[in-house]
């Protein structure tokens, strides 16, 4: 096989070109075999084999520099720059990350994870270059899902302003391509990127600028030369008028045409766009008719793109979450749903076929679908909010300023809270509660199982207040508890104890309640309570509480730090044992693995107990 050969892009170089329509079916394979087995970003990472190939083929990386924007399409770049050989350990624990990151190879300037921020960090990138006199190539790949994101905009404002030498690749996907796409604008696009074309329009600038004076007849007739052609592409007016130049739409997949494009386009100085169009999910069928399954793939079987995950028998709290909030938006017509380009993960996608009408996908635009969901509220109207933790951080500021300050009754449905698994530290959500405490007149709830959400979902919307409910990426535990009815800032008493108390949080509750059972094999007593509230915390049966136990322990799934158990040690003014996660940036693998790294699980709480005590 070819790719047997390739351990770095200089080994690519060797190959003669006409072998890469061929290593790029080789990489494909390899990267459905592998993702079949430890599922991740299959489509995306499909779809941009050919570019991956043409920027490795034109590039010298390093010390030239890709930035991946997100980072879920960087499959094909990991196994060119010598990761090959351990791909099959793709988001495992202790193997590669699902995302570019600098630890593994130098290849990659950046971790990243989260969308639209590629732009910003290619044009820092740039910067830094030119002041330290250094000499190479900066290229930022973006998708059309990118420039939803008022960042990416920022970014390419910036950069058109200070015409620094960097090339944006914008690759879009299932889009159709303007009815002028054909031989005449295939031509034009071969026209415009060559050097003997962009040297003419220097010397014709130049001309200009010197010989002709300003305001003429004649400048305008020499600007309205190049803006004729370009008038042809809608896709490039936009980029035209930030301060770039605009080359395409181009085919993806099409190498013999993609490399000496590109070769052409980074002969040019300035800042430019390279427009191209690929297929997501492209040489796998299943993945091709629907992508939105493949975009983060559980395990698969090849043969059929049958999903190997086991069926759950229990519910996730996300399915928990979809089927209350249409009982609930049933019942109460005020209620509206808004997302950030997440509908299917967040399960608001039955709520966006219920009702289409009371739904909002805003792409992927954080801090503006908080600030949107805040005039909703004060129009009346009951905004429901769902987002993944770890990208709701990029919102902070319009939660604190556009909701809180506000006090608008926006409800914030935090998926993905605590440990996410494979992933990794892009999408770790375990620093809300740390982030959202500061955060004045905001409740957080955190439901120890499904029947606790769904109270939780309900009570929330009848306060008049901001409130975030916080639940993981897991199944709902059986529910084995004594439940009372919610009250704001109140706990419950699930087990009395005298040796010690635990005060749980969420998904915490139910590992806590086994270790009691294990410790009590021991001869050791103790008390559990369920708080249900991170924010505002019960004052009353917590000093009571602590009057009575000795050692007093938190058990939270987010950092502790700043988190849940650091708010009951300052209400207490007494130490607590906090257990929970340190404040740190968590690797990826599995979730379980991961619990039990840093203590969450039963065994793990247990001897945590029983080393404080004995």
């Amino acid at each position: 096989m070819l790719l047997d050969a390739i351990n770095s892009p200089r080994d690519l170089k060797k190959l003669d070109p006409e072998y890469l329509p061929r290593l790029a079916g080789e990489i494909r394979q390899r990267i459905i075999e592998v993702v079949s087995k430890t599922g991740g970003h299959l489509a995306s990472s499909l779809g941009t084999v050919e570019l991956t190939l043409a920027l490795h083929w034109c590039l010298d990386v390093p010390p030239d520099k890709i930035v991946w924007d997100v980072g879920h399409q960087a499959y094909t770049h990991k196994i060119l720059t010598g990761r090959n050989e351990k791909f099959s350990s793709l988001r495992q624990y202790g193997g590669l990350s699902g995302f570019p990151s600098p630890q593994e190879s130098a290849c990659d300037p950046f971790t990243t994870g989260h969308s639209s921020t590629a732009v910003s960090l290619a044009l820092g990138l740039s910067c830094g270059r030119d002041l330290a006199g250094s000499n190479f190539k900066v290229v930022a790949v973006i998708g059309d899902g990118s420039l939803s994101g008022g960042l990416c905009f920022e970014g390419l404002n910036n950069a058109g302003h200070l015409k620094k030498d960097i090339l944006i690749i914008l690759n879009t996907n299932e889009l159709s391509i303007s009815p002028n796409v054909g031989a005449l604008s295939t031509y034009l696009n071969k026209l415009i990127s060559l050097p003997v074309y962009n040297r003419f329009k220097s010397s014709l600038d130049r001309f200009v600028e010197s010989r002709i004076p300003k305001g003429s007849r004649l400048v305008k007739i020499a600007n309205k030369f190049e803006e004729g052609l370009k008038g042809l592409f809608i896709p490039g007016m936009l980029f035209e008028e930030l301060g770039f130049r605009y080359f395409g739409p181009w085919d993806g997949h099409d190498l013999r045409t993609l490399i000496p494009v590109i070769k052409n386009i980074l002969t040019i100085k300035g800042p430019r766009v390279l427009h191209i169009i690929t297929k997501k999910g492209k040489g796998y069928l299943p993945s091709e008719e629907d992508p939105v399954k493949f975009h983060s793939a559980a395990p698969f079987d090849v043969a059929t793109g049958s999903s190997l995950k086991k069926e759950e028998l229990a519910e996730t709290y996300t399915q928990v979450f979809r089927e209350k909030l249409l009982v609930l938006a049933k019942e109460n017509l005020k209620i509206v749903a808004i997302t950030a380009a997440m509908p299917e993960g967040t399960g608001l996608d039955k709520f966006h076929k219920a009702y289409p009408e009371r739904f909002f996908d805003v792409g992927i635009a954080e801090p503006h679908a908080v600030c949107f969901s805040s005039g909703l509220a004060k129009e009346g109207f009951k905004p429901v909010v769902a987002i993944y933790s770890t990208f709701l951080q990029r919102a902070y500021d319009s939660i604190m300023e556009c909701v809180a300050l506000q006090g608008l009754g926006v409800i914030f449905a935090l998926d993905r809270s605590g440990i996410v698994g494979g992933d990794g530290p892009t999408h770790q959500g375990i620093f809300d509660i740390a982030y959202l405490k500061t955060v004045p007149d905001l409740v957080i709830m955190a439901p120890c199982d499904g029947a606790e959400l769904e109270a939780m979902l309900e009570f929330a919307v009848s306060l008049n207040r901001p409130v975030a409910i916080r639940y993981p990426k897991a199944t709902c535990p059986a529910k084995s508890l004594p439940f009372s009815s919610l009250r704001l800032g109140k706990a419950e008493v699930c087990k009395e104890g005298r040796d010690f108390v635990i005060i749980a949080l969420g998904t915490m509750v139910s590992p806590a309640m086994q270790a009691l059972s294990l410790l009590e094999k021991e001869g050791l007593s103790g008390a559990l309570v369920n708080s249900r509230f991170a924010q505002p915390l019960d004052t009353e049966l917590f000093k009571e509480i602590a009057d009575k136990h000795k050692f007093i322990f938190s058990a939270e799934e987010g950092i502790v730090d700043g988190g849940f158990g650091s708010a009951l040690e300052s209400l207490l003014a007494r130490p607590v044992v906090k257990i929970g996660v340190p404040r740190a940036f968590i690797t990826h693998g599995p979730r379980e693995t991961l619990l039990e790294k840093y203590g969450l699980s039963a065994q793990a709480i247990a001897e945590r107990i029983r080393g404080e005590i004995r």
